[in-house]
């Protein structure tokens, strides 16, 4: 029923299979622990710019991204933590670093158990050792995320995490957004506006913040595809952005656990006390509708 393969393409990507049920997912370890791809029943669940994903110089857009130690950006990529100042880009460095596969099973599901440890790359820009252990799991049409974040430093170790899942789609105006909250703000973070789960998609470019939102889960309903794509996140995640650009095939709807610039502002940002941990849920669901 479950399976697990390895194949070598632009980089190691390993195959994570539930065959009964016709759900396939790629994952690359080496390149930000990054879900590539997720097939269900022959349909694209996630979209990836191929090319991007081939240049090392370019982020990736596509698949689900992992954001840590921040989401976001910070004004001018700086971090001021202990009277010192450190460059943090956009969305944090695990992203962009080699994980470690810890594990791999088939038994209760098609599963691989990666980890990101501090090095010297990463002090050099976020002054705290640390260990993430995230657990991927695909059973039918669901996709799981376990995480753990272990802080294993003597200080407070403030951090925020998140992902950035894009979702293939190409009639943008046959959606129907449940996202639980009645406002949202801009990028910049200084205008709400109310929301009725309507968007306009003819503007260049939507991205915007769900700080107030009342629920632990969210969807939206492709009525193109007859497809229903559902959201599930633990508490640790505060906020739910929603990106995406006019003329792209995808939108993003991403569970945040605190909003931009969090990290220097404080705004819902997790602390955790030196030698602890704290986990994190995430799950997709997919559904015919």
């Amino acid at each position: 029923m479950f399976h697990i393969s390895i194949k070598q393409d632009d980089y190691l990507t390993y195959i994570l299979e539930d065959r009964e049920n016709n759900s396939r997912l790629e994952v690359v370890p080496e390149k930000g622990g990054i879900i590539t791809a997720w097939k269900l029943n022959g349909q694209d669940i996630f979209y990836l710019d191929k090319e991007r994903f081939k240049n090392p110089q370019l982020s990736v857009r596509g698949g689900n991204p992992i954001l840590f130690p921040i989401c976001g950006n910070l004004p001018d990529d700086i971090f001021a933590y202990g009277g010192k100042e450190y460059q943090l880009k956009q969305h944090g460095f695990a992203r962009d670093l080699p994980w470690e596969v810890v594990s791999q099973s088939t038994d209760e599901a098609a599963e691989i158990v990666l980890r990101l440890t501090s090095n010297e790359e990463t002090l050099s820009v976020y002054p705290f050792e640390f260990e993430l252990t995230f657990t991927y799991q695909l059973v039918a049409n669901r996709l799981i995320i376990k995480q753990q974040y272990h802080n294993k430093s003597n200080q407070v170790m403030p951090f925020s995490a998140g992902f950035h899942p894009y979702f293939w789609c190409q009639d943008k105006n046959s959606l129907d957004l449940d996202i639980p909250a009645s406002e949202y703000t801009n990028k910049a973070g200084d205008k709400t506006f109310p929301f009725s789960g309507e968007l306009d998609y003819n503007q260049d470019e939507i991205d915007i913040a769900f700080k107030k939102i009342t629920a632990d889960t969210a969807s939206f309903v492709n009525h193109t595809r007859n497809i229903k794509v559902s959201l599930e996140y633990s508490e640790l995640f505060s906020t739910l952005v929603f990106w995406t650009l006019k003329g792209k095939n995808y939108i993003c709807l991403e569970p945040w656990s605190a909003p931009r610039n969090g990290l220097n502002t404080g705004e819902r940002i997790t602390n955790l006390e030196p030698n602890t941990k704290c986990e994190g849920y995430f799950e997709i669901k997919v559904s015919n509708v």
